[in-house]
């Protein structure tokens, strides 16, 4: 879909396609999110969109994907993965440690998660898989979901009011991101190498 398109289904459905968009995003395949937060900024800024009910389709899109997510790891996903796992190599052994590693990592993983795309689709499976206690989840999927949308929804609308922002150039506000999320995970994993090596 190109970011015309895009464009002119936002302005002409507004919420609606707000809320699908980012509830598909997070129970879906990965894709740059980042880029449609910003660009629905944007239009908020140009008086295409409206602020209130264009962020609120935004959180709610997004944290409703977070709850449907997590409740197919809860009710789906073990017994699903419990069939598959002889197929796709993964033992009880290997699940056992990628749960343990989970459990130990789940609190900041389910929020700082929303900022590594695939990981912030994983994270409420895992966290449903794992039997994370729903109370918890649901605290820490809120938090995470308004850090993540509201910066991003912010800088589209500052930017868009401050200076004429063509949308077309919305999709690189996600490239830019995920390089920098990518540039960040090289640098740490170097610097344990030389721990390690240390």
């Amino acid at each position: 879909m190109s970011i015309e398109v895009l464009t002119n289904y936002l302005v002409q459905y507004g919420n609606i396609v707000i809320f699908i968009l980012l509830f598909f995003g997070i129970v879906g395949i990965p894709s740059p999110e980042e880029s449609l937060i910003f660009l629905i900024g944007v239009l908020i800024a140009q008086h295409q969109l409206h602020l209130v009910p264009s962020a609120m389709a935004a959180v709610s899109g997004a944290f409703t994907g977070m709850l449907t997510a997590y409740a197919g790891g809860r009710f789906i996903g073990y017994p699903l993965l419990h069939k598959v796992g002889k197929f796709i190599g993964l033992t009880k052994e290997r699940w056992e440690r990628a749960e343990q590693s989970f459990k130990r990592r789940r609190k900041r993983t389910v929020v700082l998660g929303f900022y590594m795309p695939g990981i912030r689709q994983i994270s409420p499976y895992f966290a449903g898989l794992t039997a994370m206690p729903f109370y918890q989840f649901i605290g820490l999927a809120l938090f995470g979901t308004l850090l993540w949308v509201m910066p991003f929804l912010i800088a589209g609308f500052v930017l868009g009011r401050s200076f004429h922002v063509n949308p077309s150039y919305a999709p690189l506000v996600g490239v830019f991101f995920l390089v920098v999320m990518l540039g960040w995970f090289l640098l740490k994993k170097v610097k344990s190498k030389k721990t390690v090596e240390d």
